[in-house]
């Protein structure tokens, strides 16, 4: 597994969740004043950058990791993302549960990457 193609996949996957994670949840609090469907087409506008980003960094991922991993991989990104966005930007409580899901991915994580030979 190549290590720059490893951190060139999970740079790109930060940057597309930080888009993605706007795109889902900033409009709760930017336009809650607003029709949900002009919320939806802001959302969209955002959503289109983070896929002009996610859609390299999967492909470029999957030069060196199988799917399994991708996936796991991109998991771990967006709970690193979600959790200081939603304590920082949206002013939510830094809960145990953000401790509790990320032990849980960390076993997923193991299962993904443990060496699978004989």
């Amino acid at each position: 597994m190549s290590f720059s193609i490893v951190a060139r996949t999970s740079l790109l996957l930060i940057l597309s969740n930080v888009f993605m994670t706007f795109a889902w949840y900033a409009h709760l609090k930017n336009l809650a004043d607003r029709p949900w469907w002009i919320a939806a087409l802001i959302s969209w506008a955002i959503a289109l950058f983070e896929y002009l980003i996610q859609v390299p960094a999967n492909r470029i991922g999957y030069t060196a990791l199988d799917l399994g991993q991708l996936k796991i991989l991109q998991e771990v990104i967006t709970l690193s993302v979600f959790v200081p966005f939603a304590v920082f930007y949206m002013r939510q409580p830094l809960r145990l549960d953000f401790l509790w899901a990320g032990l849980c991915l960390l076993g997923a994580v193991y299962f993904m990457f443990r060496d699978k030979t004989p």
